[in-house]
Formats: C-alpha cells, structure tokens, sequence
C-alpha cells in the first residue's frame, strides 16, 4: 500500500486539531514474519503521510500518540529502539518539519528520558517555536491520568502560595495546565489497528472529540486512510449536549 493520496475531494469541516494513536505496529511486522522492532520504523512512513495529509488540508494541530507512560513495561529492546528512533526522528526529520513551516513539540513527563534524548527535543522545539503553519505535537512518556494529575499539581500550588483560593478551581483554571492548552480543542481522535479504546491518552482534551477508529494497521495508514477519517467526521453531527434541532437552529 502507498503512502500517496488518490482523493481530489475539497472538505468543507476541516478538524481544527486531529490526534492519533498510532496502533499496530508490532501486529503488522509479526504479520509478514518481521521483528516488531521493523514495525516501528516502517510507521514513520505513515507519520510523514499523516503529516503531509493534515498539512494539505488546513489542520491546525495535530498530536501523535508515539509512547505512553504504560510502554516502559514492554521488551528491553523494543523499549531501546523505539528510544533510537525518535532520536533519529529528532535529527532528521525535524529539519524537514522546519522547512515546511511546522512547529514540533514533544508533551508528557520527560524527566525519565536520557539526559542526550531530553536536550535534542529542546533543541527541536527551539529550532521550530516561531513557526507558524501545523503544530505537531508527539506524545511521549505521556499518560492522560498524568496529565490531569499533573495540572492538580500546579493548581494546589497556587493555593498553598494563596495566589488563588480554592473556590477558584474550576474547568477553566485546570484546563490552563494540561498538555495542549494553547491549542485548539482536540475535535477528532483517530485509533488504527483495530482495538476500540483511548488507552489513557488525552483524557481531558476529549471530553467531546469525535472517536474514529480504523481496522488498518498504522504502517499501513495512509494519506487516503486519513483523508476517510476527516470524511466520516464530516458526516457527524457534533451536539455538545444540546439536541439536534437546537444545533440545527
């Protein structure tokens, strides 16, 4: 399967921010007798087609699932190559994100990445901050519950240094410390590889994201497997607890 686009087709509700949680890597190398570690690397194929897919088309954001804090419990050397690859990703590809105006970004808990892996990110992010086309954000060491988790953190901080009371926390105060609250709500959120659930990421940021979920496996995501992810989000109707009739009106 390419990684080319056959669809000429001019959407009119373009998601302003698109997550993905990349899945099935290991079951699409195990499939042609490969390791699982070949998976991964044949899945940065379908990052740059996704990336050039949500470019094309106007999306603001978009934001990977690329290693949650869950994934450390996965084989030692998976764990190890999926650690090189994103330096390479880091290296080299960044640089490519940069020509074409796309301002990268790396959310989750850092702190257990090597010190080496830690500066290339800063480094990354540095080099694309003032960018001013596509956000991409790529989760890593990332978990949804860490992320509200977190966000409490700061909150009861500000309490205890009485900068706020407690009667100031709501919605709004929290939702100012997860991850991604400079960017557009989160208004789809694509799953490949067939299974049917969000596996801890971005909890809070899809409180009313559209789900979409995909049978392909991530290698073989494509621009056009994508492009019919936006068109089933077209078709829905996005109500935010109000009836149809209302958001009709």
């Amino acid at each position: 399967m390419t990684n080319s686009s056959t669809s000429d087709k001019e959407f009119k509700n373009i998601p302003k921010h698109i997550a993905v949680i990349m899945d099935g890597n290991g079951r699409w190398a195990q499939a042609q007798g490969k390791t699982r570690v070949s998976g991964h690397k044949a899945g940065v194929e379908s990052v740059r087609a996704v990336v050039k897919g949500a470019r094309k088309l106007g999306v603001e954001a978009l934001t990977l699932f690329a290693f949650s804090s869950e994934n450390w419990q996965r084989p030692e050397k998976e764990v190890t190559v999926l650690m090189d690859l994103f330096m390479y990703v880091l290296t080299k590809e960044v640089k490519r994100l940069h020509k074409n105006n796309i301002r990268f970004q790396v959310i989750g808990d850092l702190s257990r990445f090597s010190d080496k892996l830690q500066k290339s990110i800063q480094k990354s992010e540095q080099l694309t901050e003032k960018n001013t086309g596509l956000t991409l954000s790529i989760a890593a060491n990332y978990g949804g519950r860490w992320d509200i988790t977190n966000a409490a953190k700061q909150l009861v901080k500000q309490v205890e240094s009485k900068q706020i009371s407690l009667n100031d926390i709501n919605e709004t105060s929290l939702n100012q410390y997860v991850c991604l609250a400079n960017l557009p709500s989160l208004d789809l959120l694509i799953r490949t590889g067939g299974d049917f659930r969000i596996s801890n990421f971005l909890l809070w940021q899809a409180a009313y994201a559209e789900l979409y979920f995909s049978e392909t496996l991530w290698p073989d995501f494509n621009e056009e497997a994508f492009e019919k992810a936006i068109n089933v989000f077209e078709q829905r109707e996005r109500r935010y607890g109000k009836t149809g009739e209302q958001v009709k009106k």
